[in-house]
């Protein structure tokens, strides 16, 4: 498999954003298809030959992820779903399309990404999901958030981001506004991955990639710090609830 490129350092603006945008304009043009198994099906991903903001590939914790979800279905089904940081929209997709879930992509501001997951959605047989152009730590979109469950795959990438990312999360959780669903609320489910499913709202995340212990430690502290639960459920997957 082709593996695409990318400068760490480019990844978030600093002071040159000027030449920053020239180079993207002249990076995100090429693309390339590649065909992933997913548990149960085969789909064709449009990846970037290069995106700046990481969205270019697929990474280890998608498909660990996805395979994950699918023991657990029951857990997932009814839920409102939101996914951070959803790049190709690989994940989002596979599960709108083998279990018709209810779910939202969101990545960077950038309609590059937005029109990309569109493309795969439609070269897979779907309609495009919704989709929320949001970067971590800025005002979100949406004053009152109606997922219950926001899910997210091998995010942590760099460490200078994991208070922007942790703000977020923090918001979605704690602003949730119950739009009547039935479930597990955090209260009736303290046990988390029991069971009885998951708490409303939860985030669930899958880490694949090998990052420094003491980085990994950084961003979970946050989340403690921020008010935020954290539990690891098994095969590297961290539920993430409000205290």
């Amino acid at each position: 498999m082709d593996i695409a490129l990318f400068s760490p350092s480019s990844l978030f603006s600093d002071e040159d954003d000027t030449s920053r945008g020239e180079e993207n304009t002249e990076t995100q043009q090429s693309y390339e298809e590649r065909r992933h198994e997913f548990p149960g099906m085969e789909l064709l991903i449009r990846e970037f030959s290069f995106h700046q903001l990481n969205a270019n590939q697929l990474w280890p914790g998608t498909f660990a992820f996805a395979e994950w979800l699918v023991q657990h279905l029951s857990w997932i089904e009814g839920r409102r779903i939101i996914e951070l940081g959803s790049g190709t929209g690989a994940l989002a997709i596979f599960l709108r399309k083998a279990y018709n879930l209810d779910i939202t992509t969101s990545d960077y501001n950038d309609p590059e990404i937005e029109g990309n997951i569109a493309h795969n959605c439609r070269v897979n047989g779907i309609t495009p999901v919704p989709h929320i152009n949001h970067t971590w730590g800025d005002i979100f979109p949406t004053s009152n958030p109606e997922w219950d469950l926001v899910i997210a795959s091998d995010i942590l990438l760099y460490v200078k981001e994991y208070a922007n990312l942790i703000k977020t999360i923090s918001f979605l959780l704690n602003f949730y506004k119950s739009s009547g669903n039935h479930g597990v609320s955090p209260t009736d489910n303290e046990q988390t991955g029991s069971e009885a499913g998951l708490p409303r709202p939860a985030f669930l995340m899958s880490w694949r990639r090998r990052i420094g212990k003491e980085d990994e430690s950084v961003f979970f502290v946050g989340c403690e710090n921020a008010g935020l639960k954290v539990q690891h459920i098994g095969s590297r997957v961290y539920c993430i609830k409000p205290r």
